[in-house]
């Protein structure tokens, strides 16, 4: 509870307070003693309260979720901290999965080795970059710039006087994908899971919709809607984790409809979450971030904590009974 409260965003906890007591009719004093019951029989935080819409729930129904303190544990078990790190730093994930990436990437170490490679980044199609730092989370700490009036030896000092691990050349997403969304590159997360035998299982396929945003994160306000495995199709409307506004059908800028909406090269994108699954199996369960270029999938990075929020909410049901099998294994 108390690292709950240290982590909570106090300003969204009051929006949503007030909306939960309107549409369920409870008093606020009602609602806060159920969430201090919920904090701690449901293992789920303050906020996830809320997004989950446990106001709305039956106790089995609350049952069926899992929160932030449950996959704190089951990511810790599946991801050790000794065998993480190389998906916790974007600049060691590049080093480790560069071989699943379709856009160039580079450190500080690289530029200054390789004058090829920075004027190829330099002189990328798209003609920006993108920086990041190599412990940023939810799109934090990303910067785009033009390329123009960058060269080598400015590039590297831009990026060691502030703090940038990796300059990336600006991903030109798939037509249909820049139809949807043109606002920021819309990825695709598919979580991969090992089971006993390291075979590769699914976990969940979402698409991750930006709306006048520069990146695509949920926590920065932005759509995700469940995708069909199989397909590759996006299986129903989208929803934010704001639960003040409604889920759409359609998308709020370009009114492209959402469900229906195919993802390209899907059957590559699974191809190449599967082969990434299993290039370092001491990790077993990692949420990965795919691009769509006209040129096929790309890796963009792998997440050991990946968002229990954009699991579920999309298919509007807890998971939680999903995992418990890998938990006994």
């Amino acid at each position: 509870m108390g690292y709950y409260l240290k982590q909570l965003d106090r300003e969204k906890f009051s929006l949503f307070l007030d909306h939960a007591a309107e549409l369920s009719g409870r008093s606020r004093f009602s609602l806060l003693s159920d969430i201090l019951k919920s904090v701690f029989m449901y293992n789920v935080s303050i906020l996830e309260y809320f997004q989950f819409r446990f106001f709305e729930l039956s106790k089995q129904e609350r049952e069926r979720w899992a929160g932030m303190g449950q996959m704190y544990e089951y990511q810790l078990k599946m991801n050790p901290r000794n065998s993480r790190h190389i998906l916790d730093n974007k600049t060691l994930f590049y080093k480790h999965y560069g071989d699943f990436f379709i856009h160039q990437v580079a450190d500080v170490e690289d530029l200054e080795n390789n004058p090829e490679l920075a004027e190829s980044i330099l002189s990328n199609p798209s003609g920006k970059l993108v920086f990041k730092v190599s412990d940023g989370k939810c799109g934090a700490q990303v910067k785009i710039m033009n390329c123009e009036g960058f060269d080598r030896q400015g590039l590297v000092t831009f990026m060691k006087e502030n703090n940038f691990g990796l300059v990336e050349e600006f991903i030109e997403q798939h037509p249909e994908m820049n139809r949807l969304s043109p606002s920021a590159v819309n990825t695709v997360r598919v979580i991969t899971q090992l089971d006993d035998r390291g075979e590769v299982d699914i976990l969940g396929c979402r698409l991750r919709i930006s709306v006048n945003s520069s990146v695509d994160n949920m926590a920065a306000g932005n759509l995700a809607a469940p995708i069909d495995e199989t397909t590759g199709r996006v299986s129903g409307p989208a929803v934010y984790s704001d639960i003040t506004k409604p889920e759409q059908e359609f998308h709020p800028v370009t009114n492209v409809k959402i469900p229906g909406f195919q993802v390209p090269f899907w059957d590559e994108v699974l191809a190449m979450v599967h082969e990434a699954a299993l290039a370092h199996p001491q990790n077993r369960s990692i949420g990965w971030d795919v691009v769509v270029t006209d040129k096929g999938p790309g890796l963009i990075e792998g997440n050991h904590d990946w968002c229990k929020l954009l699991w579920q909410l999309p298919v509007k049901k807890g998971l939680k009974s999903q995992l418990m099998n890998y938990v006994k294994q």
